[in-house]
Formats: C-alpha cells, sequence, structure tokens
C-alpha cells in the first residue's frame, strides 16, 4: 500500500462519507428484489478490535437487503468466537484471518462445523518494525540483532536494560507467534513483550515516535498504524532470523515472494460461518463467497476512526458511503446471491418431482 494510494482511497472515502455524498453517481438498484433470508435471525461477530465493525457492518448490510434479520454486532475474542460460530451461537464474522487462526479454526470444528470459502481482503501482512532512523544509524534490519544487549538497550523505555516490544493482544494469535518466536530466536533475555490492549500500547508508541524515540512494535496491515508511521518512510520492517511458528504451522516457511521473510505468513481475510447456516442458505453462503473490500479501503477508513470518526453513526456512515461508491458492484453481488437462492430452489423442486415420479411408477 503506497502513501499515495492510501491518501486516494482516504480523501474518496471521506468525500463520500461527507455532504459530498449526493453527488456519488448512483447505478440503478438490482431488478431482483426477491428476499431469501426473510424471517431468519444472523448473528455477527467480531474482536474487539473496533476497526473490524467496518467490515462486518458491509456484510451485515448486504445479508439486510436479502431479507434477513440480522442483530448488533457482538464482541468476542478469536478463540471464543470460532467456538460460537461452530455451535450456532453465532453466524458469521468478517475478519477470519488464514493462516493465522489455522490452530482456533480446527478447535472449534474445522471444515466440519464451519463454512469459509472465497477472499475477503486478501494480502494483509503482519510482523515487527522499527523507527528507520534507528534502523539506518545502526544497520538493524533483522529482529536477530537484538540478541546484542547494546542494539536491544535502544529500544528500552523503562530502564531494565531489555528492548521494549509494543506486542500483540492476548487471544489474537499474533500473540502466539511473538511468544514463540522470543524462544526461537534466543530473544529472551533481551526482549519484552509488552502485551494489553493494543490501541493504548501503539498510541504510547507513536507518542515516543513522534518525540523522536527508538520505537520497536508489531503490527498488521491493513490498519490505521502505517498510514501514521509509514513503513518505507518512517519505520521499516525486519526480517526474522529464520521461519518459526508455533503450531500445526511450524513446517511453513514465512518468505515472501520477493525473498523477505517477516515471521509471519501472508493472510487473508476471510468470512467464516456456521456451516449448517450456509448449507440452509446458499445465498448467504454464496455471499460470503464473493464479497471483496480491498485493504487500500480498509485502512483508510481505520484511518477515519483514528482521526477522531469512530463514533457508531460514523461507521455506519463510512459503509453506506463504501456501498454507494460501489454500487454497481454491491448489486452484481446480491444478484448472484439471489441467483444461487433460485438455483438451490430448482433444484430442491426438480428432486421433489423427480421422487414423485418415481413414486407413481
Amino acid at each position: 500500500m503506497t502513501t499515495a494510494t492510501t491518501r486516494k482511497t482516504l480523501l474518496s472515502l471521506a468525500a463520500a462519507a461527507g455532504v459530498s455524498l449526493s453527488a456519488v453517481a448512483m447505478p440503478a438498484f438490482a431488478q431482483d428484489q426477491s428476499m431469501p433470508g426473510e424471517g431468519v435471525t444472523v448473528i455477527p461477530l467480531k474482536s474487539s478490535i473496533a476497526e473490524e465493525t467496518f467490515q462486518t457492518l458491509l456484510v451485515s448490510k448486504a445479508l439486510e437487503e436479502l431479507g434477513y434479520d440480522v442483530e448488533d454486532i457482538k464482541e468476542l475474542e478469536y478463540p471464543a468466537a470460532y467456538v460460537a460460530i461452530a455451535n450456532g451461537d453465532g453466524t458469521f464474522m468478517a475478519d477470519s484471518w488464514d493462516p493465522l487462526h489455522a490452530d482456533f479454526f480446527s478447535a472449534a470444528g474445522g471444515s466440519d462445523k464451519l463454512y469459509r470459502e472465497g477472499v475477503y481482503s486478501p494480502g494483509a501482512l503482519q510482523g515487527y518494525l522499527i523507527d528507520k532512523k534507528t534502523a539506518e544509524e545502526h544497520d538493524i534490519t533483522n529482529l536477530g540483532q537484538l540478541k546484542d544487549p547494546e542494539i536491544a538497550k535502544l529500544f528500552d523505555t523503562d530502564g531494565d536494560g531489555k528492548a521494549d516490544l509494543t506486542g500483540c493482544t492476548p487471544g489474537w494469535g499474533c500473540e502466539k507467534v511473538i511468544e514463540h518466536q522470543l524462544d526461537a530466536f534466543e530473544l529472551r533475555d533481551t526482549v519484552t513483550h509488552n502485551q494489553g490492549s493494543y490501541s493504548a500500547i501503539i498510541a504510547d508508541t507513536i507518542a515516543r515516535f513522534k518525540e523522536g524515540e527508538p520505537v520497536l512494535y508489531y503490527t498488521w496491515t491493513p490498519y490505521w498504524v502505517s498510514g501514521v508511521m509509514v513503513p518505507g518512510k518512517d519505520v521499516t520492517w525486519l526480517n526474522v532470523p529464520f521461519s518459526s511458528l508455533p503450531g500445526e504451522r511450524s513446517d511453513v516457511d514465512t518468505s515472501l515472494p520477493d525473498g523477505s521473510n517477516y515471521g509471519f505468513e501472508a493472510n487473508d481475510q476471510k468470512i467464516a460461518a456456521n456451516k449448517q447456516f450456509a448449507e440452509d442458505h446458499p445465498d448467504a453462503a454464496k455471499l460470503f463467497e464473493i464479497m471483496q473490500v480491498s485493504a487500500n479501503d480498509i485502512s483508510a477508513e481505520n484511518l477515519l476512526m483514528q482521526q477522531g470518526q469512530d463514533s457508531d453513526e460514523d461507521i455506519e456512515r463510512h459503509a453506506d458511503a463504501w456501498i454507494k461508491a460501489h454500487q454497481e458492484l454491491w448489486n452484481g453481488w446480491l444478484d448472484e446471491a439471489r441467483a444461487a437462492a433460485q438455483d438451490s430452489a430448482d433444484a430442491g423442486s426438480t428432486g421433489k418431482v423427480e421422487e414423485g415420479n418415481a413414486s407413481a411408477g
């Protein structure tokens, strides 16, 4: 995601969300207005990450146009959310990270209990970064260099001589990778993994960065942090000494196509849903499969939230603006979903006719 692209996307979204909304071209609505989900209740789930609300709302609004009664979004951290969806206590979540959440997905029953087809937002990156100034002054390019106490001490914020890493909130999945890698890369003696509310600890990190102090932190894209501390301009990604992941991904090579290795695989964000619900409602299943929102659009909306447009009303307006700016695409998704429902109904009718004919014979 380049700075220019992000700025262009942000301006477009901001304009659409404001008074110029009426000026957005409005293609004709889809002709088929059937409501295959009428009378069916849907329960959307998301983690405590506020910035996931935008993409969750988009899915909810699409389901509402198909006739579903969509409840307010409920918050559960990822491990519990997967189990709730598998058990039918939740219907879907729009931020299922694949492969980061592989262990959560499997523990909840995997593909026997969960439906997860298509890619909602592709190409998410995550890893460790430091400020570019310190990186260049001390020629730091790899996390493994923090085994050197003198290098680690550059990022000490509490005076204990160890580097302070702004890390990952427990329950998100990334914290397991970080904890595993601190051992694998032999960094326990020189690096402290600071965990807690990510929004709070990254705010402190940004404040220190703005004061010209060295910073060491974990983050991911799409997310607004990389719009404030821009990789390549303000900060730089650190490579890791070698690939090393916990759980069932222990043998995975985390190298990226360009040869970089940030310690995490590139992830796709997918929509995970209750499998029985998806089988019973082919229109919703098709919608979950084909909806897609770019990382740039998510980052742009997230940055609006960081800049103060973070109320429920603000995020609702952002979602509505995105839909209107992509109305033709949106209508196409709804048409495909309704067609899937109709195809399923036609197949069921044909089966009943054939069964009746066989009985008559």
